[in-house]
């Protein structure tokens, strides 16, 4: 499972995507792997061409936004208080904004790759189950 969020640190800029486009390349160098998260700018054009699924979790603003504001209060969890509006933002305007950048950059690098779109706790465990990776997920 190559998780982008722990390949990107939190202190970085815009002046280390090359080093992390190297960590990513090195990451899904291998047969097969799953990969989690989105930087579609940075990443898709790494990653879609060799991807055989793209699944897309397509929960609701106010389900993000709650996940968002919990996962601050975790201990260990890197995602900081100080960060939240900018992160609620984002949720806010990820439809207009961020949606349509990331269907671009998945039609040019991966027009061919499935795309299956997931909304509901119930239609994410169903196609874990399906698919097998229920193993995986329960592992995280």
């Amino acid at each position: 499972m190559v998780c982008l969020d722990v390949i990107w640190q939190p202190n970085w800029t815009k002046d280390d995507v090359p080093a992390s486009r190297t960590l990513i390349k090195d990451a899904h160098a291998g047969e097969t792997w799953i990969s989690d998260g989105n930087f579609a700018l940075a990443t898709f054009d790494i990653r879609l061409p060799r991807a055989t699924l793209v699944i897309w979790l397509d929960r609701p603003k106010q389900y993000c936004a709650w996940r968002a504001i919990a996962r601050v209060f975790h201990p260990g969890e890197p995602h900081r208080i100080g960060d939240l509006a900018k992160v609620l933002r984002f949720i806010w305007s990820f439809d207009r904004i961020n949606r349509p950048l990331i269907e671009a950059q998945r039609i040019v690098h991966g027009p061919d790759v499935p795309v299956v779109r997931l909304k509901s706790n119930r239609e994410i465990a169903a196609f874990l189950k399906s698919s097998g990776l229920n193993r995986i997920a329960r592992s995280r």
